[in-house]
């Protein structure tokens, strides 16, 4: 049994009338006002989750702290909005420190890197799939390659990956929620941007494209903006050597 368990996608989702998707995505959709919060049900979900928990046969741990912890936040965000209008904190008055904020911020980013884990996995299979290992058809490449040495070299997506983290530490993990809120960055954006800004033919160091990152859902933005440019041919990433410098060219 907990073998089968094991195999089974243990991610909790929840069905209301409003709602249905993940339970880490619920309050974020609560403070974008796409869910009204009276029309959440915390009895309704616990209800769900309980009978999700007695299919399994098997308490899981870390699913069930994550789910204490977003039922209480959620108790919360609707005790306050219970409270009579003068008795509620104005949003210019609310502190950085109020967890309602954290927890925001924490969701979107989140959300951000999991769609980036999702394009760049989906990448990695593609890659796996196109490319053999190294070794396969050694003598068939070798006898393809130029006699001089190439000036580039394919770069992988554990490179990229690498380069993207090296760029992260850059960027304090703080934000303020008045940051969040003033953020309206969205890929397709950045695309255009990044299309607008770089010229055909013109090539930069990988960190120069996240120079002007202020944030890091700045930089992730960008950093899924470069992927879909890649994509979609509009950019070639290379690399002179392994561990070496890695540069981004707009074709």
């Amino acid at each position: 049994m907990v073998q089968q368990c094991a195999n089974v996608d243990l991610e909790y989702k929840i069905s209301l009338e409003v709602f249905e998707g993940p339970l880490d995505l619920l309050l974020y959709l609560i403070k974008k006002d796409e869910v009204d919060i009276y029309d959440v049900s915390i009895e309704r979900i616990t209800k769900q989750y309980l009978t999700y928990l007695e299919a399994f046969e098997v308490l899981n741990i870390e699913i069930a702290g994550e789910f204490i912890v977003m039922a209480a936040n959620l108790l919360y965000i609707k005790s306050r909005t219970l409270l009579p209008k003068d008795q509620q904190m104005p949003d210019e008055e609310v502190e950085e420190d109020d967890p309602r904020w954290e927890l925001i911020r924490q969701l979107i980013e989140y959300k951000k890197f999991k769609e980036a884990s999702f394009y760049l996995r989906d990448q990695e299979e593609l890659q796996s799939a196109l490319f053999p290992r190294p070794g396969e058809l050694a003598g068939t490449i070798s006898k393809l390659l130029p006699e001089e040495p190439l000036l580039f070299s394919e770069v992988s997506i554990f490179d990229l990956i690498n380069a993207f983290q090296k760029a992260l530490r850059r960027i304090p993990k703080g934000e303020s929620f008045q940051e969040i809120y003033e953020e309206t960055y969205t890929v397709a954006d950045r695309i255009q941007y990044l299309i607008r800004s770089i010229d055909p033919g013109i090539s930069l160091k990988f960190e120069e494209l996240f120079s002007e990152a202020a944030t890091r859902s700045e930089l992730v933005v960008t950093f899924l903006a470069m992927l879909e440019l890649i994509r979609m041919r509009q950019f070639i990433v290379r690399q002179a050597e392994q561990f070496g410098e890695i540069w981004i060219e707009r074709v």
